[in-house]
């Protein structure tokens, strides 16, 4: 674990081993990193917040109390976090927070917004600057303002095209694609 001498470590955090702690993070109390994790200059992570292991986190980014983010996560440049649903200044929300889970192996693109009390299954795709709104299904890749699924995306990060059962050109990963889903074959 390395934890650069600018970064604020709060009380009762954890941090897995060799994950690395870059300039200017703030890390809340009882936070929990996983191993193998990298969270780059000035990002902050809440109260409470769980970061799965192999978890990477690029600059400028806020992790807010009520996010989950589940292994092999990828969160982009800027990508934002929204917990409450309808913020006013006068009035306080604390502890009112709407749930978000990032699944496992997901991407988030830089500058994109996930509205709180959404799940991204795992091994979505967010595009850069898209607006989540709502559930993201596994293995989509979701673009725009408000983002919608634009195609499927392997493991690997290759595009994958067609329905029914279709194998990743790149990896010969097997999926099976409908319209509406994307789910990994183990044959």
């Amino acid at each position: 674990m390395a934890v650069h001498p600018s970064a604020i470590v709060d009380p009762d955090v954890e941090i897995g081993p060799d994950s690395q702690i870059w300039h200017f993070v703030h890390l809340s109390r009882g936070a929990r990193i996983g191993a193998r994790c990298s969270l780059g200059q000035n990002v902050f992570v809440g109260c409470g917040v769980r970061l799965g292991d192999g978890v990477r986190v690029q600059n400028n980014v806020s992790i807010y109390e009520g996010v989950e983010v589940e292994d092999d996560v990828f969160l982009g440049p800027s990508c934002v976090f929204t917990n409450v649903k309808n913020p006013r200044a006068p009035i306080s929300r604390n502890g009112a927070y709407t749930k978000t889970r990032v699944g496992r192996g997901a991407s988030i693109g830089a500058n994109a917004t996930i509205v709180c009390g959404v799940t991204l299954g795992e091994y979505c795709f967010v595009g850069a600057g898209a607006v989540v709104t709502r559930d993201v299904p596994a293995y989509a890749v979701v673009v725009g303002n408000p983002a919608r699924r634009h195609g499927w995306m392997c493991t690997c990060g290759e595009s994958l095209h067609g329905t029914g059962r279709i194998t990743c050109a790149a990896c010969e990963n097997g999926y099976t694609i409908t319209a509406s889903t994307c789910e990994r074959r183990d044959d």
